[in-house]
């Protein structure tokens, strides 16, 4: 296997970007029309996040991207608190699963959190994404309920808040 470089996307990835990730959510979720459009979109998130792929350094192939909050932008919705790192977006293409993407990309935060001098990293998982939830345990984050976001309305569900301590 060639190594794997996590580094920062380029323009003109993002169309290829926007459909790994949708591959990603679709082989294991249903996933409505909004929030299709925003994994297909990457552009559209670009200004208020860095978006990092993880791409084999021979070939150039993507396999994976992550999303990380630009350091001064607050976000948004509350979901992050000030002094913490917030990603979303964590995507790997169905074909490089099981290399170790995921768990790469989400160390990189880590480590850019530790660069910043944040004291954590913060993310939200939906309910049903028991796979990805396995992976932010096994990397040390922990779910924190109160911080958990409820949607009501057609289609109600929860979205679980993970965060991690960032050692110096």
């Amino acid at each position: 296997m060639s190594s794997v470089e996590v580094r920062l996307a380029r323009p003109d990835e993002y169309a290829v970007i926007g459909e790994l990730s949708y591959a990603a959510y679709a082989a294991d979720y249903e996933i409505g029309d909004d929030y299709g459009h925003t994994l297909r979109h990457p552009e559209l998130r670009a200004a208020d996040y860095e978006i990092w792929v993880a791409a084999e350094q021979a070939t150039g192939e993507l396999l994976g991207t992550t999303s990380t909050l630009r350091h001064g932008v607050p976000e948004s919705r509350g979901r992050a608190l000030a002094d913490e790192l917030y990603f979303r977006l964590l995507a790997v293409a169905p074909a490089a699963r099981r290399r170790g993407i995921g768990a790469r990309l989400t160390t990189h935060t880590i480590d850019l959190a530790r660069e910043r001098g944040l004291r954590a990293v913060a993310l939200n998982s939906g309910e049903n994404m028991v796979g990805a939830h396995a992976l932010y345990r096994s990397l040390g984050f922990e779910r924190i309920p109160e911080r958990d976001v409820v949607f009501e309305g057609e289609h109600p569900h929860t979205v679980f808040t993970f965060a991690r301590l960032v050692e110096a």
